[in-house]
């Protein structure tokens, strides 16, 4: 291992729990409305020792704030537009769209706020899931890739339509052994490093590592549209990219481990507005 990932590393996990800079006191509006992007932390989250829950919009530059603030310079609305455009195409030899099961996508709202959700044959889904099982069931078309553009985009578009609802993720019934699954790897460490979720999103958010200012890891803006590879990003695929920074052998996009971790990462921003599609650096 390479001296400065040692020292790196040494710096992350000596770092005060206290904020370094931590979260700054803007409000997030969009087009004029005004978002929660603070609140009290769940119930459930009593045991971190978290009593706030704070979007990733409070951690990241005003340049990149100001992108998302405004349907019209955001990015990530191209890729929006397109998801529209897709909504109405035909694909498949069913003969059938989106528009020809669903109608206006605006009948979606609020869908996001409760995904990942266990269905009625106890299985675990994720936005994607529904997605793909329409397109494949429904339409009799092809799979989109997890992270493809065309999946991310559609997802965007779905998401968009709970843009301020508040996210409000079961963890009980059904759901709590994946709840319970998605907590214990938020917490185990992983790779050469050993590093957890937690070690980052929990202990050391508001400090810096190298150049990137940490913030809580909260998903109620994804898809987001990171500025350093311009283009949308699933969520599995930052799981991917952080288990992989640790130096791990990480788990597939779409698993039955990365859905679980989706659902618990998912609660622990209960109450938040939902962002979609968010702008981060």
């Amino acid at each position: 291992m390479k001296i400065k990932a040692l020292t790196a590393v040494a710096a992350l996990l000596a770092a005060p729990v206290a904020l370094a800079g931590g979260a700054d006191d803007d409000v997030l509006t969009i087009d004029g409305q005004e978002m929660v992007s603070k609140t009290a932390a769940a119930e459930h989250m009593a045991e971190t020792g978290i009593d706030e829950v704070v979007s990733g919009w409070h951690f990241r530059t005003d340049e990149t704030q100001a992108l998302e603030m405004d349907t019209f310079d955001n990015p990530a609305m191209i890729f929006v537009d397109q998801a529209i455009d897709m909504w109405g195409t035909v694909e498949g030899e069913a003969g059938e769209s989106c528009a020809s099961c669903h109608g206006d996508v605006d009948t979606f709202k609020g869908l996001s706020t409760q995904m990942p959700k266990v269905d009625a044959d106890g299985n675990l889904v994720v936005m994607e899931d529904l997605v793909n099982t329409c397109r494949t069931d429904r339409m009799q078309a092809e799979a989109w890739k997890w992270s493809g553009g065309e999946m991310q985009a559609m997802v965007s578009l779905i998401g968009h339509q709970s843009l301020g609802m508040p996210m409000n993720v079961a963890i009980d019934g059904p759901a709590a052994p994946f709840w319970e699954q998605g907590k214990e790897m938020y917490y185990t460490r992983y790779g050469q490093l050993e590093l957890s979720c937690a070690n980052c999103h929990e202990e050391n958010y508001g400090n810096y590592i190298r150049a990137d200012h940490l913030s809580q890891g909260q998903t109620n803006g994804f898809p987001t549209y990171r500025l350093k590879q311009a283009k949308l990003i699933s969520k599995h695929n930052r799981f991917r990219g952080c288990i992989r920074d640790t130096r791990a052998e990480t788990f597939a996009e779409g698993s039955d481990e990365f859905r679980a971790l989706e659902l618990y990462v998912a609660s622990r921003g209960n109450g938040l507005s939902v962002e979609t599609p968010a702008v981060r650096q």
